[in-house]
């Protein structure tokens, strides 16, 4: 997938997409769970955009990797949508890589601070893996951390990143994405410090949470998407405890269609709340398959 959406080109597509689906110009119906817990979950994802519709249908299962199993895989469908013909099946596992690297990176150069300096990432797995590539794609100093201290290592030498010796220092960071399975809070009440951006990539379903509410409430939140996000994000915790409400978050397609403020003083603590969105697939999938003719794929044959 790399050698047709190589990191730099997703952060653009993905870029795209979110100022379309800001302007209406894109859609995407809610994203359906179809829980299998305490296993994990299935989720279906359609849009429609850009001459193209896609569905989606993804797994999370985290507890996979001790079983020699990915976390996350499944099957993306793109289609023509001026006649609804089939054109390209991708691996719903790489789709999703590239554009959560692609979205964390996106946010952490828009609401991050003009000159901060380097990023971290917590969590090496598949996906934090692919954030991690994003960032030194876009020529910004890593640190890597993980549970797993030789997964980070791994991940590290992979992608030319540095591994931080405690979760403590890949936190103090000016740029964090969190990219974990979402069952322990990384940021407890008072620990961003003034000036910081962290892009939480990991609480993408119900009952996942990277932050505490009263930490989320504090800073200034930004989401992919205030609707799903609302609903099986960080953010749902906040809103169902009643501390943060619609007026307190801004989206970021918005940002980047110059319709609503980002970051507005050195010392904002920006917070991005990811759920991950269809019309991110969609624009990943179509810049792949604009490159069929170029590599050694298949391509569907109707």
């Amino acid at each position: 997938m790399d050698a047709a959406v190589p990191p730099e080109r997703a952060v653009e597509v993905v870029r795209e997409a979110f100022v379309a689906y800001s302007r209406g110009d894109w859609s995407m119906p809610p994203k359906v769970y179809v829980p299998a817990y305490p296993a994990g979950d299935f989720r279906a994802m359609p849009a429609l955009g850009g001459g193209h519709a896609l569905l989606k249908w993804v797994t999370s299962f985290p507890g996979n990797p001790a079983a020699g199993l990915p976390t996350v895989t499944g099957l993306v469908l793109l289609s023509d949508a001026s006649n609804g013909m089939p054109e390209a099946v991708l691996d719903a596992g790489a789709v999703t890589a590239l554009r959560t690297g692609a979205a964390a990176v996106l946010a952490a150069e828009t609401l991050g601070r003009e000159d901060a300096g380097a990023a971290s990432v917590i969590g090496a797995g598949v996906n934090g893996r692919a954030v991690a590539r994003t960032f030194i794609a876009r020529r910004r100093e890593v640190v890597v951390w993980d549970v797993d201290a030789g997964r980070a290592e791994e991940t590290a030498a992979e992608v030319g990143a540095q591994v931080a010796e405690r979760r403590e220092d890949a936190l103090a960071a000016d740029l964090v994405a969190t990219v974990t399975p979402g069952h322990e809070v990384i940021f407890p009440a008072g620990s961003l410090r003034a000036g910081q951006h962290a892009s939480l990539m990991g609480a993408d379903g119900p009952g996942k949470s990277e932050i505490a509410v009263e930490e989320l409430a504090r800073v200034r939140a930004f989401a992919d998407d205030w609707v799903q996000a609302s609903h099986n994000g960080d953010l749902a915790h906040a809103v169902e405890a009643g501390a943060i409400s619609r007026e307190d978050v801004t989206q970021l397609g918005d940002v980047l269609a110059g319709t609503a403020p980002g970051r507005q003083s050195r010392d904002d603590i920006t917070v991005f709340d990811s759920t991950g969105l269809a019309i991110q697939d969609l624009a990943v999938a179509i810049a792949a398959y604009g490159m069929r003719d170029e590599l050694d794929v298949q391509v569907l044959d109707l």
